[in-house]
């Protein structure tokens, strides 16, 4: 059987992977901003497609890291009480906050995306622009993906924290 620890392990690894392999397009995004500026001002050249293409680059590295992001507990969080909380407490609010507004927004952004990506996948939406990206269609459908893999963390993270919340201690033996 499987227990709760190899559940966030196989997760922890999956999101673990794929934010350490988006984490390189950050660079990719760096280097075709500056292409961008470059052609412009010094050759004054433009490429819509160019330009697209560092938003998408943008949109790919948020869409896929957000569930890394969330194991390295590198999101943002007001940290003026919490940080003086117990582990005890840390984990009543992180799974208190998981269960009440993550699993409902991924959820909801699951279901919204679908409907959305899969139109978009039916007409093979590209950019509007001309000469802008193709497959604009691939793009779209990472949105319902960043909904479940950031669900996916927010399960093992509550996992975690109902260890946390559920180990027994030393008093209580």
């Amino acid at each position: 059987m499987i227990n709760s620890q190899s559940i966030i392990d196989i997760i922890d690894k999956f999101s673990g992977f794929i934010g350490r392999s988006v984490a390189w397009l950050t660079l990719l995004m760096a280097i075709l901003a500056f292409l961008v500026v470059l052609l412009r001002y010094a050759f004054n050249f433009g490429s819509i497609a160019l330009q697209e293409s560092v938003i998408y680059t943008q949109a790919l590295v948020f869409l896929l890291s957000a569930a890394y992001i969330l194991k390295q507990d590198d999101h943002i969080r007001v940290d003026v009480l919490y940080r003086n909380f117990t582990p005890r407490t840390r984990a009543w609010i992180n799974s208190i906050g998981t269960i009440i507004f993550l699993f409902p927004i991924c959820g909801f952004i699951f279901l919204v995306s679908l409907g959305y990506a899969g139109l978009s996948w039916q007409i093979r939406e590209t950019s509007p622009e001309p000469n802008g990206l193709p497959a604009i269609y691939i793009l779209k459908a990472l949105i319902p993906l960043f909904a479940f893999t950031l669900f996916l963390q927010g399960l093992a993270e509550c996992l975690r924290n109902a260890m946390i919340l559920f180990e027994k201690t030393v008093e209580d033996v």
